[in-house]
């Protein structure tokens, strides 16, 4: 009988898998219409008593998306205020929705990531995850490597589909 020779893993092939940067914790939706009168009115009296007087620590070590699901005029010092009271708590604060929230995370990580060790190798984007990955970030991970990577491949090593060849 022949050996089994796992040819990827004695590859030089390098795999980039997005899922090992998503930043683990609870994700949250804060919707500031609540403390609204009847969801459309700000009244900054008001307001600030109800914001003092929520209860913060729901958010502790979380992911925090603020919106307004009303056509509302907020002012911007408003949400302001909201990031004011989560900063303590909360692993990070974004304007926008939960899935608009994971792109800004995974921006923030990509940007400070050192890409070197992919220098003139080829290198797969793992396709399949069990964690949320937008499609913006498959975008950005192709921008981040290609001035480094030899070749870029999209998928599994079993089955990847060429995205990017330096001439």
């Amino acid at each position: 009988m022949e050996e089994i020779v796992n040819r990827v893993a004695n590859s030089v092939l390098q795999v980039f898998d997005l899922e090992d940067y998503y930043p683990e914790g609870p994700r949250f939706s804060l919707d500031v219409s609540q403390w609204l009168y009847e969801g459309l009115v700000l009244r900054e009296k008001d307001f600030r008593e109800q914001l003092k007087n929520h209860n913060w620590e729901t958010y502790k070590d979380g992911f925090v998306a603020l919106s307004c699901s009303t056509d509302a005029i907020v002012p911007a010092w408003a949400f302001m205020l909201i990031t004011a009271y989560l900063e303590p708590v909360a692993k990070n604060v974004f304007w926008g929705t939960i899935p608009q929230m994971e792109i800004g995370l995974y921006q923030e990580i990509l940007q400070k990531l050192d890409y070197s060790s992919y220098q003139d190798k080829p290198v797969i984007i793992k396709g399949c995850s069990r964690k949320p990955v937008p499609q913006e970030v498959y975008v950005l991970a192709t921008q981040k490597l290609m001035p480094v990577a030899k070749s870029i491949m999209f998928g599994e090593a079993c089955s990847a589909v060429p995205v990017y060849k330096r001439k």
